[in-house]
């Protein structure tokens, strides 16, 4: 099985962490999860799902806690890409990627495999084999 040099590694760490703060931007505050939340229901739909439950402040205070520490996970990330930290990410992605399903499960939203694919993705590649130094 190949594996990755710790060079190679640490740069998908990096742009595991590049790839949260883009998605994860929109759900760090009240306004910009709503008009997040505004865009997700429109995909939803064209996908054929329906539309998104507007949300009342109870549950974007727990989507924008969840983007805000999303947000400062991504920055230290950026800053110091190490082995551990893409261990970990792997292992957030993969409880992330599994509530997801089960959300996805739950309500048949085609707008949460944009989510899933990509978060579980991430999680096999930051929990691949690194060579040795």
């Amino acid at each position: 099985m190949p594996a990755f040099s710790n060079s190679s590694f640490l740069r998908v760490v990096w742009f595991s962490a590049l790839y949260d703060l883009i998605v994860t931007a929109p759900f760090a505050t009240p306004w910009t999860f709503e008009l997040n939340r505004a865009q997700l229901s429109a995909i939803n739909q064209a996908l054929g799902g329906q539309p998104l439950p507007p949300f009342d402040p109870m549950q974007t205070l727990f989507a924008v806690l969840m983007g805000s520490v999303v947000m400062v996970w991504a920055v230290l990330r950026l800053r110091g890409p190490t082995q551990q930290f893409g261990r970990y990410d792997a292992a957030a992605r993969v409880l992330f990627g599994v509530w997801m399903g089960w959300a996805w499960m739950q309500s048949g939203a085609p707008v949460l495999l944009l989510f899933i694919v990509p978060e579980m993705a991430w999680a096999v590649v930051q929990a691949w084999r690194v060579r040795r130094a």
